[in-house]
């Protein structure tokens, strides 16, 4: 899975029927635009959240018919709410055709070829998946750039970059692993546009790849997502209960500020605003004006499905920045620049920035 920019030698033959085989499914249409130049950022340049398509590539039937089998591995391994992501990431690998979908061969056994059946392709990618996304520490960006080039990236960008990923950081981290290993000549830098910077080590666009097939819809499992002591989704009823179980659908989505829809992605305010549609209360576009149009409760009172405001956490001239709905045990649920999921409240910064609570009128859970 992380080879997608080396090959050794022994494996030319095998390179060239995969990309023969490619080549069909470019003229199929399945894969057209992955690697488009139009759509490429230079070399060098910071991972921007802004910037990313989301969905804006379909799955192949292909990755399609293997839904079931995913959902149902994601869910052993208690991840359903990666299903998406993981299918994603199986159209990015293979668009869904051969013995190993998932290229998981390597995390298995260390070398290409040795698993023979989808199953057990799908059976070890989850498992890898989700070893990557503990490690991780559950960043959706870090782990899938490190699913591409290995755990090693982790140390990495905790070393380097406080545990975040960057595109700037995946060429360095890539750059300095060819170099480690050029020298036993078993390894060729097959993207041609990679090789200027020395980034022939994995696939340093595969971030911005796998998201592009990334439609999050899934709802399985939901049950099994524990909030706190709790279950914020189980323990709801009514209202609440639809709120909730539309947000837990983009657990793990990235930010995207200014995105309104599943299709571009979410920000604070749109999340909340589109969640709580499921309630059939319509709320303003922004956190400020979501925080004028709800009233105003004390932590004494707190219930989940409230609001909850912060301030000052980017310069946006106005008094309240961010928001996200309490859901118990002091966590929130919310899209800030880690992605969509729980957020704890007692975590220094979020106290630090803290404005207030608000219950909007029309909404009762």
């Amino acid at each position: 899975m992380h080879v997608l920019a080396l090959i050794p030698k022994k494996y030319y033959v095998w390179a060239g029927i995969i990309l023969i085989a490619s080549i069909l499914v470019l003229v199929m249409g399945i894969f057209t635009a992955v690697f488009d130049d139009s759509e490429e950022q230079e070399y060098g340049t910071v991972f921007d959240p802004e910037g990313l398509n989301l969905g804006t590539l379909p799955l192949s039937p292909l990755v399609e018919r293997y839904r079931k089998d995913v959902e149902r591995e994601a869910k052993a391994n208690g991840i359903p709410q990666y299903t998406d992501l993981i299918l994603a990431k199986m159209m990015q690998e293979s668009g869904g055709a051969g013995k190993d979908p998932m290229q998981a061969s390597e995390s298995l056994c260390g070398y290409v070829g040795c698993i023979k059946s989808p199953q057990a392709s799908i059976n070890q990618g989850v498992k890898y998946f989700k070893r990557i996304m503990v490690q991780a520490g559950h960043d959706i960006l870090l782990g899938l750039q490190s699913y591409n080039f290995g755990g090693g990236f982790i140390g990495y960008a905790k070393e380097h970059n406080g545990g975040k990923y960057s595109k700037e950081l995946a060429i360095e981290f890539s750059k300095m692993m060819y170099k480690k290993l050029s020298y036993t000549g078993l390894y060729s830098c097959i993207r041609g546009d990679a090789v200027p910077a020395g980034a022939c080590y994995g696939d340093v666009l595969y971030v911005d790849a796998v998201l592009r097939y990334y439609h999050p819809k899934s709802v399985a499992a939901l049950e099994n997502i524990p909030v706190g002591g709790g279950n914020a989704v189980a323990s709801a009823k009514g209202k609440l209960k639809a709120v909730l179980t539309e947000a837990y659908k983009y657990k793990g989505m990235a930010y995207v500020f200014g995105g309104n829809n599943p299709q571009q992605g979410f920000d604070c305010s749109s999340l909340m605003q589109w969640i709580y549609r499921e309630a059939g209360v319509n709320l303003p576009r922004t956190a400020n004006e979501q925080f004028k149009a709800s009233k105003k409760v004390q932590k004494s009172d707190l219930k989940p499905g409230d609001l909850v405001f912060f301030t000052n956490t980017y310069n946006a001239g106005v008094p309240v920045t961010h928001v996200g709905i309490y859901i118990g045990n002091n966590k929130m649920y919310d899209a800030n620049s880690g992605g969509v999921g729980e957020t704890d409240l007692t975590n220094s910064y979020w106290k630090s920035h803290f404005y207030g609570f608000g219950r909007v009128a029309d909404f009762k859970g």
